[in-house]
């Protein structure tokens, strides 16, 4: 899959907050267990936390249901902060080489520009370019605002791997071939995805069953975040003042 350019990435966005109104955003991230037949001679390293065999398949995904990315191949017992950190666009994305827009100012506002985010769940680290919920229960208004706000965002990678499992139903049961083939194997699943999403459209009943795993939460992959926690603090202020939207407050 081709990297996508700067341009790009601003259409990504600009689609992104047309469906969801949640600004500067170029994708959603998540990894999911792909279940294989243990290797030979490899130990425990493919044993995960739902005690079984897998591969991870990490992925950025677009509003449109295609991926923009994809890593497969990390180990089962590995956690989503890890694999993600240690991928090639994870990688980039740490190290400020992805080619992303300079920050910009959010709708209806005029100074204080930011930067463009993925949007993860809890098991990520924050970060100033990849924004996570605020943790914890008895949240106040304004995060409970945000958290909201960043789930409906963050919905599309749930569908997209709910619709890949439910297309290609190797991934419904476990892959008993050598790794790499495995690996070969799933990548293509999302190539084929993509080129199949473009051609066809989506259907909403495509999603209604996800086979493939969570990833366990990593707590201590959390790290140095000063600049997310700014990042994010400036998106919870922005969802209650000029970011505001009438459906933001049914969350109950």
């Amino acid at each position: 899959m081709a990297e996508p350019k700067c341009e790009q990435w601003i259409g990504i966005a600009h689609k992104y907050y047309e469906k969801t109104q949640f600004p500067n955003c170029i994708g959603a991230v998540d990894g999911k267990h792909i279940r294989c037949v243990n290797p030979k001679n490899s130990g425990s390293i493919f044993f995960n936390y739902k005690k079984y065999f897998s591969i991870v398949l990490m992925a950025i995904v677009d509003s449109e249901y295609c991926f923009i990315s994809i890593d497969v191949g990390a180990y089962g017992r590995e956690g989503d902060s890890t694999v993600f950190k240690e991928s090639p666009f994870g990688k980039k994305l740490y190290a400020e080489q992805l080619g992303l827009p300079e920050p910009i100012c959010l709708p209806n506002t005029y100074d204080n520009p930011q930067p463009f985010v993925l949007v993860a769940d809890e098991a990520f680290g924050l970060h100033k370019n990849l924004l996570r919920p605020f943790p914890g229960r008895g949240l106040d208004q304004k995060k409970r605002t945000f958290n909201y706000r960043l789930s409906r965002a963050r919905r599309y990678v749930e569908c997209t791997f709910g619709i890949l499992a439910n297309k290609w139903r190797v991934l419904h049961t476990a892959i008993n071939v050598e790794p790499d083939f495995g690996d070969v194997i799933v990548k293509a699943c999302c190539v084929l995805h993509n080129f199949v999403r473009r051609r066809d459209g989506y259907k909403f009943e495509d999603t209604l069953s996800n086979t493939l795993e969570e990833i366990a939460v990593n707590r201590n992959g959390v790290g140095a975040r000063s600049q997310g926690i700014d990042v994010r603090s400036y998106f919870s202020d922005y969802f209650m003042d000029a970011g505001s939207v009438p459906f933001q407050y049914r969350f109950g």
